[in-house]
């Protein structure tokens, strides 16, 4: 999907979900925006929204569910999430989403266990970018 196709999506779903009164349903059918059968749900916090679309085969509650188990996590993370966390740590974002979801498939729901995975991540990551090939000092070594 090109990016322009991408940012008419965002824009469409932002205007449908702004027009919404603050009362209803947080449940949409959006045939008309991702094609037949889709749905999206979706939960306002603050100035984010957080929107998980899905066919008719997922459970709706399931999916509100998830999209506070992904807030909690991202709560946990940051600190009460904000805006700037999301832009600046994009990677974190994902790595949250990869130990909630993959390919399509909820793997874990304890914000706890995405937490303690996530940070096994980040440490990994932290002892690969210390590793250098080229020894910073040798001892006994002069430079003429």
């Amino acid at each position: 999907m090109t990016v322009e196709k991408q940012q008419e999506l965002i824009r469409s779903v932002f205007g449908v979900l702004c027009s919404r009164a603050e009362k209803v349903s947080n449940f949409m059918e959006v045939d008309s925006i991702f094609g037949p059968d889709s749905r999206l749900v979706y939960k306002h916090y603050a100035t984010l929204y957080f929107i998980f679309v899905f066919d008719s085969s997922e459970n709706e509650l399931a999916m509100l569910d998830l999209i506070q188990v992904f807030v909690e996590t991202l709560d946990k993370c940051f600190r009460n999430v904000c805006e700037l966390d999301i832009v600046f740590n994009y990677n974190k974002l994902h790595s949250i989403l990869d130990e909630i979801i993959s390919g399509g498939q909820v793997l874990e729901t304890s914000s706890t266990e995405i937490m303690r995975a996530v940070e096994e991540i980040s440490k990994s990551e932290s002892a690969s970018n210390s590793i250098s090939l080229v020894p910073k000092t040798v001892s006994g070594w002069r430079s003429r």
